[in-house]
């Protein structure tokens, strides 16, 4: 075997959780072609460790607080458009993985996946082949036409919010969550009200759920 054959594949993971990067790191390094070569916890530090290591694979949490993870995609395809970036997310929405992939992610991957997926898809993302797992590909299928017009209406950041208003969370608990002020939270809720003609929390509630603009999973 030649030294090509037995490069391993190196990945950096972004998570704000250092346990979840632990378990991650864990998981993809029972398989002897991976290596986890870095880790960060920001979007800045995001950023800068994929510019030092330039790693074969970015696995990218999208939902970070602050700057959002299809912000930071963006960023790091801005700086390398070669970058091969999966990201990996509690969020099954079909939306967020076009969201992803127009911004130049080469896979979504949701956390309610089977472990081994995460090595599968890392693999595949390496190897240059695009990567959804099972259940986004099932609800991206399951989307409508008029889902698709409305989400397209707000931005990533809106439909955090949204998902979370569904949720039952207040401004103030949102703000905490996604790391914004009580204030910013408040304006994207007036945004998403306005965007989607809602008048009231609950009917803004009903016109997603009608729409199948967020899922309940």
């Amino acid at each position: 075997m030649n030294a090509a054959q037995c490069r391993r594949i190196s990945v950096l993971l972004v998570d704000d959780h250092a346990v979840v990067r632990e378990g991650y790191r864990r998981l993809l390094e029972r398989d002897d072609s991976l290596v986890v070569v870095g880790e960060a916890a920001t979007a800045a530090d995001a950023i800068r460790i994929d510019s030092e290591l330039e790693p074969d694979v970015v696995v990218l949490d999208i939902g970070l607080p602050g700057i959002s993870g299809i912000e930071i995609l963006r960023r790091i395809i801005a700086h390398r458009p070669d970058a091969r970036v999966l990201m990996f997310s509690m969020y099954q929405d079909g939306i967020y993985a076009t969201r992803a992939i127009d911004a130049g992610a080469r896979g979504y991957l949701s956390k309610a996946s089977a472990p081994d997926l995460l090595i599968e898809a890392v693999r595949s993302v390496a190897g240059g082949r695009r990567y959804l797992s099972p259940d986004v590909q099932q609800a991206m299928n399951r989307r409508s036409s008029a889902a698709h017009q409305l989400a397209d209406a707000l931005s990533t950041r809106e439909l955090e919010v949204l998902r979370l208003l569904i949720q039952g969370y207040g401004v103030e608990e949102i703000g905490e969550r996604l790391g914004l002020s009580p204030k910013t939270a408040a304006n994207h809720q007036s945004s998403i009200k306005q965007k989607l003609g809602a008048d009231s929390a609950l009917q803004l509630i009903l016109i997603a759920q009608q729409f199948g603009l967020i899922s309940d999973k």
